[in-house]
């Protein structure tokens, strides 16, 4: 369970970010822990959050990273990751980044179109190298999430189709700047159903069979993340569950002797050792609710208003056994869907009540925007504090 330091939030300005380091140390030793059970090799999805501190305690653990751009692939190598243990995707490279990748030897591209590997092949040529690829296949497997972050199904913008992977075999074996490592796949975020990830597996046996049968032996099966965690219950559940995860694949995954399992975590890292700590700043009569006005806003936390997301909403300063009342809580931003929760009973609040917002450590701090010429929030951390 998360302790917060009240007094000393007092002395802050809010709105900031809080993470409780000894919560992410533990998660980080328990993944370190279960995947180490099968040999599984985990790179941390910066996208999930980049910052130093917690990027640190990242690299220290031994883990690689998954990067989506060339600005994430220089901040990992900035704070010390190995190039030999990062691996970059993305629908979109740019020949800058690629050549990024090229030039710090990169351990893998995640390649997600012919375009993109025809690219790949020509500045690798030009740079006098050959760049490992991977094929980020698409699997046409639903994640049973937000249909903003599911990513495998056909209708969706990332991967390579099945029926197109034909020709880009045929195309590859006239390309001598790359060289075939594996597959790569990831069918969406925030999953808690453990059979999607089970149906993901059968897909990629039979893949890896039809690769097989034109001579190519996927050495590397990248399958993703996606884990979720419990974001109404961060107390009890503050790590997820990685044991039977990772067991999952385990089981319903053909790997076959010379094969590395790869995955790529983020948000059942980083999300649940992260508050967003506010103050209330006004409690407004509405004519059918009241409102909760904090000085926090979608420019610092994005979720609730880009994908209907709920995080758990604490009053922490209030008294646990305090009269609760109906509110929705806000932010302060000229926008209706700047909005944490509505409808959420809690303590009675009060002008300058600090309020945590739970479980954002994942596409929080790294999705903070200036709009409205806001600040950015500032980080605090458990053992500083």
């Amino acid at each position: 369970m998360t302790v917060f330091p009240i007094e000393k939030f007092k002395e802050l300005k809010t709105p900031f970010y809080y993470y409780d380091m000894k919560l992410l140390e533990d998660t980080l030793s328990l993944v370190k822990k279960e995947s180490a059970r099968y040999d599984f090799h985990v790179h941390y999805a910066i996208k999930a959050n980049a910052n130093d501190r917690i990027l640190d305690k990242i690299r220290v653990k031994g883990f690689g990273v998954d990067c989506v751009s060339g600005y994430e692939i220089q901040k990992a190598l900035d704070v010390g990751f190995s190039p030999d243990g990062i691996v970059f995707a993305g629908v979109g490279k740019a020949d800058w980044e690629i050549e990024l990748g090229l030039k710090n030897d990169i351990s893998c591209f995640n390649v997600e179109s012919l375009p993109e590997l025809e690219i790949i092949n020509e500045l690798a040529g030009r740079l006098g190298k050959k760049a490992r690829v991977a094929f980020r296949i698409n699997p046409n497997v639903h994640a049973n999430t937000h249909h903003y972050i599911t990513t495998g199904l056909d209708e969706n913008k990332f991967g390579i189709s099945m029926p197109d992977l034909e020709a880009l075999l045929v195309q590859m074996q006239e390309m001598k700047n790359v060289q075939f490592e594996g597959m790569h796949f990831h069918i969406g975020s925030q999953i808690t159903d453990l059979d999607n990830f089970k149906d993901l597996c059968l897909r990629v046996n039979e893949l890896q069979e039809w690769f097989i049968s034109k001579h190519l032996f996927p050495k590397i099966i990248n399958v993703g993340g996606g884990f979720g965690i419990d974001y109404d219950d961060p107390d009890n559940n503050a790590m997820a569950d990685f044991a039977p995860y990772f067991k999952v694949f385990k089981d319903f995954l053909n790997v076959k002797a010379g094969q590395e399992v790869h995955f790529e975590l983020g948000r059942s890292i980083v999300a649940q050792p992260g508050n967003l700590i506010s103050r209330v700043l006004y409690v407004k009569e509405g004519v059918k609710t009241k409102f909760a006005i904090l000085d926090a806003g979608m420019t610092d936390l994005i979720r609730p208003a880009l994908y209907q997301a709920k995080h758990k909403i604490e009053n922490i300063s209030a008294d646990k056994s305090s009269q609760k009342l109906r509110y929705d809580v806000v932010g302060p931003i000229c926008e209706s869907s700047d909005s944490f929760g509505k409808a959420i009973d809690l303590p009675e609040m009060k002008r300058g009540d600090l309020v945590a917002i739970r479980s954002a450590g994942a596409y929080g701090e790294v999705m903070v925007s200036r709009y409205n010429l806001r600040e950015e929030p500032e980080a605090f951390y458990s053992d500083d504090l």
